[in-house]
């Protein structure tokens, strides 16, 4: 129950592991499948990354946490469909940018987007709300959904993501996003520029 001084947010009780980890975890007792997997695929492919595990996190605060602590921003993950929902993308955006649909769907060359479902999200990529990333990807054998990320994205050294789970972050060298993972999933990526807020 809040008291009067406490906003709706300090409510909400959260754990973040202060400690910035290199690779995969030494005991994989409780942790998903499709997490594992997704270490699976890193190392195999010889990237170096470092990880985060926290709760699901409630607030924008305890992301920027997270991000503090991974020394870069995990960005904007937005799972999208069109309305016949024929069509789905995968979005990667920085998180300072403002999904505008009008602006994307001009530069893509597709009618109006919206989120798609959550049936959707776990029947192509295996991943349930909260946790969209990149690395779902690996689950679309079909290439039913087209990645689409935004320039400045990439303009970063660093990229953040989730293992295709909620409760942990990684992050590893953007190149080794365009020269190692994303040949590994199969997917070419279409490069957007997003408006910034005015």
């Amino acid at each position: 129950m809040m008291n009067a001084n406490q906003t709706p947010e300090e409510t909400l009780s959260y754990h973040i592991d202060r400690t910035l980890y290199q690779g995969r975890p030494t005991d994989s007792a409780g942790r998903q499948d499709k997490e594992l997997l997704t270490y699976d695929l890193l190392d195999s492919l010889g990237v170096s990354y470092s990880r985060v595990d926290h709760d699901a996190l409630p607030t924008i605060e305890a992301c920027r946490e997270v991000d503090q602590l991974l020394g870069t921003e995990i960005c904007k993950n937005l799972f999208l469909r069109n309305a016949q929902k024929t069509d789905f993308y995968l979005l990667l955006m920085p998180g300072d940018k403002k999904f505008k649909t009008a602006a994307l769907s001009k530069q893509i060359g597709s009618a109006r987007l919206s989120f798609a479902e959550p049936e959707f999200l776990e029947s192509l990529l295996g991943l349930t709300p909260g946790s969209v990333t990149v690395m779902g990807l690996m689950n679309d054998r079909e290439n039913r959904v087209r990645l689409l990320i935004d320039k400045d994205v990439l303009a970063r050294e660093e990229f953040a993501c989730h293992p295709c789970i909620n409760t942990s972050s990684l992050r590893f060298k953007t190149l080794d996003l365009l020269d190692k993972v994303l040949p590994a999933l199969g997917h070419p990526h279409t490069l957007v520029d997003l408006p910034r807020p005015e």
